[in-house]
């Protein structure tokens, strides 16, 4: 196995490469995560496009990557990479992410529980600025939360019932 190269972590070193090619195919460039499950190592990257993305964007997004990526030796040992959609509960990590999605509804999970003992809200993403976000409520009252005390933050669908147990 060879050692991991110097500089970059693995997840920012590809998204610098993948940017450019997501852009040429029209594609935006969501997150790029590398994280291991059990034994194995998976590669993921996370492409939106206005409209949705299909299978034909996410086949075409690993053509793209896949020479350049071996090219890059990024990743030491062997991965599997996988090219998707960030899905309707996508989760907002990234400055870019919270300003896409101010005024919508989003789903939020504390580090720690609040005093009622209540470990997350849903609420419309009125604002975000300097790593912290503001919610509203119904009832228009509003909280501002630094994403630091967050364990993640998710665009909130109601469409399925509230059904999301295993997130």
């Amino acid at each position: 196995m060879a050692a991991r190269k110097k500089g970059p972590n693995t997840a920012q070193a590809v998204r610098e490469l993948a940017q450019p090619l997501a852009e040429e195919l029209g594609l935006q460039l969501w997150d790029v995560r590398f994280v291991k499950e059990g034994a194995d190592w998976y590669l993921r990257i996370y492409i939106d496009k206005e409209g949705g993305i299909s299978i034909d964007d996410c086949v075409n997004m690993t053509h793209a990557v896949d020479k350049p990526l071996d090219a890059l030796d990024a990743v030491a040992g062997s991965y599997t990479l996988e090219v998707s959609s960030p899905g309707i509960n996508r989760q907002l990590t990234r400055p870019e992410h919270f300003a896409a999605c101010i005024g919508r509804l989003v789903w939020v999970r504390f580090i720690r529980p609040f005093a009622d003992g209540s470990r997350e809200v849903i609420g419309t993403l009125a604002a975000y600025k300097d790593a912290a976000m503001t919610l509203q409520n119904e009832q228009g009252e509003t909280m501002t939360v630094p994403t630091a005390d967050t364990a993640w933050v998710k665009l909130y669908d109601d469409d399925d019932g509230g059904n999301h147990e295993n997130e």
